[in-house]
């Protein structure tokens, strides 16, 4: 996280950023060549081993790649364009395809050399949650017998400048849930798994998904939609709110996202559950912020699988809960939960338009990794 002032308006506001410096993609990738191919090829080669595996397996038509994003790589073609005005022309090499939605989905494909089914969700902020759902779908049909699925967005100039146009961006630290709560952290980050059907290790449990088309930008002041996504969420798991060990919040720190989803989470963990957004740590990373989180889960469980503790990320704020928001169980400082077997955790994450989404994983101590 670091201080900056927005490019054109001068807003003073923190951003989360990823390296700086990463390395250039292939040049059998340069066609997507970009600070947003960067970081998503950076991200796969963490997972390249496994993919390779997978084709290996199961042949490089059996896999596919659903990824999430909601503005790809758009600042090659605003940087373009700065080039444009300067000069008169755009940088050598420049190509639109960078900026393409579905440019992504193709470059992971690419990278991996598989030839499966492939595609791109952008439902803003809740973008690469949906994508859960969409990888489960592709091998419960049989189409595929392994998929790639995730989400980029990386840091431009249209991203930065709209928030702040709406007026959503904190001039400092992200707030969430904080009476003093003012606005946001744009942030930037690439996140892939590879889904199986294989049994063991950390498993995908639920998926539930609600659109409650309220407002272009504005959630549903009563957070009716969310609470249908978790409950959806919950039902598809065949667990009750109070099974859940750990609820990773969509935690914006703007004052109406954070009244809707604590109105929701309520409703659905009447309870309480342990929670806490994760968005002071790193930023708000819109079409990436639903695969980050649900990825921060997987971490939590993946280390339960082998330590049998549950170490919960930590809920970061001024401590200055917003005694008119209904009380919610944060975890503002170091939490571990020993569970007796399976650890369970979910993800929020609502997007503009009222694209919700929550997300279900759990995983049994002693499992396989």
């Amino acid at each position: 996280m670091r201080p900056i002032t927005t490019p054109i308006s001068k807003r003073a506001t923190m951003i989360g950023e990823a390296a700086r410096d990463l390395c250039a993609v292939p040049d059998r990738l340069a066609v997507y060549e970009s600070r947003n191919a960067r970081l998503v090829y950076a991200a796969y080669l963490q997972i390249e081993c496994e993919v390779r595996n997978a084709v290996e397996r199961y042949s490089s038509e059996r896999v596919g790649v659903v990824i999430g994003s909601s503005t790809s790589g758009i600042a090659a073609t605003e940087e373009s364009l700065l080039a444009l005005r300067r000069n008169g022309i755009r940088p050598p090499g420049y190509s639109y395809t960078p900026q393409e939605m579905g440019s992504t989905a193709e470059l992971v494909a690419a990278a991996a050399q598989v030839g499966g089914v492939r595609y791109t969700i952008s439902t803003a902020c809740s973008s690469s949650a949906k994508v859960f759902q969409a990888g489960r779908s592709l091998l419960e049909s049989g189409m595929c017998d392994a998929v790639i699925v995730g989400g980029s967005d990386s840091l431009c100039a249209m991203t930065l400048e709209g928030f702040g146009a709406l007026e959503l961006l904190a001039a400092e630290g992200t707030n969430p849930f904080s009476k003093n709560r003012a606005g946001i952290n744009v942030g930037e980050a690439a996140t892939w798994v590879l889904l199986t059907r294989d049994a063991g290790g950390v498993q995908l449990l639920g998926c539930g998904e609600a659109s409650d088309a309220h407002h272009i930008s504005a959630p549903e002041p009563s957070g009716r939609g969310a609470l249908s996504a978790m409950r959806a969420a919950l039902d598809d798991s065949g667990l009750g709110p109070e099974a859940i060990h750990y609820l990773n919040l969509h935690g914006t720190g703007t004052p109406a996202n954070d009244r809707m989803e604590s109105l929701a989470v309520h409703a659905a963990f009447p309870k309480g559950v342990a929670c806490s957004s994760t968005k002071p740590l790193v930023g708000h990373t819109l079409g990436a912020s639903g695969g980050l989180e649900i990825g921060l889960c997987w971490l939590a469980l993946d280390a339960y699988l082998t330590t049998s503790e549950l170490r919960l990320p930590r809920h970061c704020f001024d401590g200055e809960f917003d005694p008119e928001l209904p009380a919610l169980d944060l975890v503002t400082a170091p939490r571990v939960v020993r569970p007796s077997g399976r650890a369970l955790c979910m993800s929020n994450s609502f997007g503009f338009g009222g694209s919700n989404c929550s997300v279900v994983l759990g995983g049994e101590s002693g499992g396989a990794a």
